[in-house]
């Protein structure tokens, strides 16, 4: 099974200083649910390229065994630093798609054209289609 975890490629929150992104734990818990079952995952985002985690997800208070666990897989690092582009996925090479959290979807995911039809090919195909939190945005 190959699964696509779509996160933001916003690093800050549009006109303010206040940065943001995916929020760590919901990328992380999915991650390795999704992995430990046996899927393939892929990390995408808009952009491409290295994808910006919220700097408060990251803080000590919000940390877990699964954010703890990601933080210290160089595999799921080296993903996170080397996002595919959305754009260039096929929805028919995957089987589900999941959309994580945090506040940076808000900004660039919600009317995306490349999301949009990405979403709607997995749609059309009635293949599974996730999100958490401000993931659902999209």
């Amino acid at each position: 099974m190959k699964i696509l975890v779509v996160l933001t490629s916003v690093d800050c929150v549009p006109g303010t200083a206040h940065r943001t992104g995916t929020w760590l734990e919901e990328l992380a818990a999915p991650y390795f649910v999704f992995q430990d079952a046996g899927a393939t995952v892929t990390l995408a985002s808009l952009a491409g390229g290295k994808g910006p985690i919220d700097p408060l997800s990251e803080s000590a208070a919000a940390q877990t065994a699964e954010t703890r666990r990601f933080v210290a897989d160089p595999v799921a690092l080296a993903a996170l630093a080397a996002t595919v582009q959305l754009r260039s996925v096929d929805p028919n090479d995957y089987d589900a798609v999941f959309y994580c959290g945090g506040l940076g979807p808000v900004f660039d995911l919600t009317d995306d054209r490349d999301s949009i039809a990405f979403i709607e090919g997995m749609d059309r195909a009635n293949k599974p289609i996730a999100a958490v939190c401000h993931g659902v945005a999209a």
